[in-house]
């Protein structure tokens, strides 16, 4: 399947699962079927890129399976939170695997410190609100994300080439998966925020879509993307 059929479907797939909150349709069952449904359609976008690089493609693989089954834990907000954290901080380790087959594992200390200090001072703002039994698995997920974050800047700056695109594209995908998680924090352990889905999810996808897209494109994929730009 081309580009643009995949890329059709899980937006409207993206805001189906968005609409069914409360503030919009508010028809639950919409959520439970498309919010698992658009990250499967971004694992189906991944699935035939990176052919040149199997272990990397591997790695975001399992870092995209890991998140449709975090996705699928938190359907139910409360039992699944935990199970939930913990698939997305296994999904962030492969990503790292991945960020780190090709490039030298934080080669950007300067990126590293600012995602370092922009994730302490979200902890330290939330710290207070987090129950005791989630500090130390919420920790942990902050180190993975803030590493996995830095690590797509080590791959976007030091990308040249045909690369340059699909590196600084990555990059955007840590910024936004900080964002979505950000935003997610403080909508659980703070306050609630207006139209909250929409910001958390609509980051977390864009992430997710950057991180498939980096893999290599198939020759028949970049053919296409070439006609386009032509």
């Amino acid at each position: 399947m081309s580009l643009k059929p995949i890329a059709a479907l899980t937006l409207v797939s993206a805001i189906l699962a968005i609409a069914s909150a409360p503030w919009a349709l508010d028809i639950m069952w919409l959520n439970v079927v498309f919010k698992p449904l658009t990250t499967a359609l971004i694992i189906t976008r991944a699935w035939p890129r990176g052919a040149d690089t199997p272990a990397t493609r591997h790695a975001v693989l399992v870092g995209l399976v890991l998140s449709l089954l975090g996705d699928i834990a938190l359907l139910w907000p409360q039992a699944g939170f935990l199970p939930g954290l913990v698939a997305f901080l296994l999904a962030h380790i492969a990503y790292i695997v991945a960020f780190t087959r090709e490039h030298r594992f934080l080669a950007q200390p300067a990126a590293l410190t600012g995602y370092a200090l922009v994730a302490a001072a979200i902890l330290a703002l939330l710290w207070p609100s987090i129950p005791p039994g989630l500090r130390l698995p919420v920790a942990c997920y902050v180190l993975a994300l803030t590493v996995m974050s830095a690590q797509t800047a080590v791959v976007g700056l030091a990308s040249k080439g045909d690369q340059r695109r699909r590196g600084r594209l990555l990059m955007l995908g840590g910024a936004l998966f900080m964002t979505s998680d950000a935003l997610l924090a403080t909508n659980r352990f703070a306050f609630a925020l207006p139209a909250a889905n929409l910001w958390i999810l609509g980051t977390y996808w864009a992430a997710q879509w950057c991180i498939a897209s980096w893999l290599k494109p198939t020759a028949a994929d970049a053919n296409v993307a070439a006609a386009a730009a032509g």
